[in-house]
């Protein structure tokens, strides 16, 4: 029989399969890397029960808890939790605290046979040992920022460093106000998990310099802790260097192709272009303001033209006359003034085998 643990670092150091009996509600605003989510109590059943322990006491709700998840519905909860222990006979359950519905669980999963042992302090407990695993790394570790005009292939560098942090990645979004993928961002909270999760396991691994993207605090909707933030833009700079048509093409790519492809693939052919267009229109309308009236006209012209041709015959290449005028109007002098803002900083710039040489040489 396997012991409850309270050893948090092991836990997500070896990715160990977690069962969280939750309610979904809970889980939805805040889960771990890889867990699962099956609830003792549904959100309805765990409102009910919340009220009954404020208004009578923990016995009572405990009570109501029992009377709510019985008979069939108690069934049905606990075969799922002994599958879920059958398929993972490494993981551990864990409920918020690690009381009254981890143990009730264990109870339960004990009397149909199976012993499961839970983390001790539960999802709280766990939630703050990655803060903390986010914290020291801000006091801790050196980091190197890189930086580049629009489209010049920042994430596609990183993802070849061993010591990088893919915050990207982490928050599902490509940083700019195209950069919206055909699926949600997780929330807040599983941002800053999956990124301490990455963190520490690197760490683990003996990396203590970290190379990251030169990314505003926030990447769509999710935001850098404000700590780690302020350790990022205090750091060196490398600037990456893509010619234009280079990154016209990533663009087209990355912002056209791909990402057609993601909603297709999630909502069909016709309905998932129709998503992809409105996407691309309203990602444009958000700049209207710092284009300008006229020039916003044009560039939707431009974009409206591209995704006619798109829609009837497949080609994507005229998509390349409304990104053109974007980067060379909109983001290249944005990013030219904050180079040139941020030139003492630039302690290395170069084409991308350069730069990446450069990068993997430091340590």
């Amino acid at each position: 029989m396997r012991l409850c643990t309270d050893d948090y670092r092991k836990i997500f150091l070896s990715g160990a399969p977690l069962l969280d009996v939750r309610a979904p509600v809970e889980f939805a605003k805040g889960a771990f890397p890889g867990s699962d989510n099956r609830p003792l109590m549904n959100d309805d059943e765990r409102h009910r029960v919340g009220i009954c322990y404020k208004q009578h006491g923990q016995e009572a709700a405990v009570r109501l808890g029992h009377r709510l998840v019985a008979d069939e519905i108690k069934a049905a909860r606990v075969q799922a939790w002994v599958e879920f222990a059958n398929a993972h006979p490494e993981g551990y359950l864990y409920c918020f605290r690690g009381g009254t519905r981890s143990n009730i669980s264990q109870q339960w999963l004990r009397e149909a046979g199976v012993d499961y042992p839970l983390v001790t302090g539960g999802y709280k407990a766990m939630r703050g040992f990655l803060i903390d695993t986010l914290d020291s790394a801000a006091e801790q570790c050196r980091f190197i920022q890189l930086g580049g005009m629009t489209g010049c292939g920042k994430t596609e560098l990183l993802q070849q460093l061993e010591h990088s942090l893919d915050l990207e990645g982490c928050a599902h979004h490509r940083g700019s106000s195209f950069g919206r993928h055909a699926t949600p961002q997780p929330s807040q909270i599983n941002f800053e998990n999956t990124l301490a999760v990455d963190v520490l396991r690197k760490r683990a691994a003996g990396v203590e310099h970290f190379v990251v993207e030169d990314e505003n605090r926030a990447i769509g909707s999710c935001h850098v802790p404000l700590d780690l933030h302020r350790r990022f833009i205090d750091s060196p700079l490398v600037w990456l260097d893509e010619s234009l048509e280079q990154r016209i093409e990533r663009i087209r790519q990355e912002y056209v192709v791909k990402l057609a492809a993601e909603f297709q693939d999630a909502q069909g052919a016709e309905t998932g272009f129709q998503a992809f267009a409105a996407r691309l229109r309203e990602s444009l309308a958000k700049l209207t303001k710092r284009l300008g009236q006229e020039r916003y006209r044009r560039l939707a012209e431009s974009m409206e033209n591209a995704l006619y041709q798109q829609s009837i015959n497949g080609d994507t290449r005229p998509h390349e006359d409304w990104i053109n005028s974007l980067l060379r109007e909109y983001y290249d002098p944005m990013y030219a003034y904050q180079s040139e803002k941020q030139s003492k900083r630039i302690i290395f710039r170069g084409n991308r085998k350069e730069v990446l040489e450069f990068l993997q040489t430091e340590d």
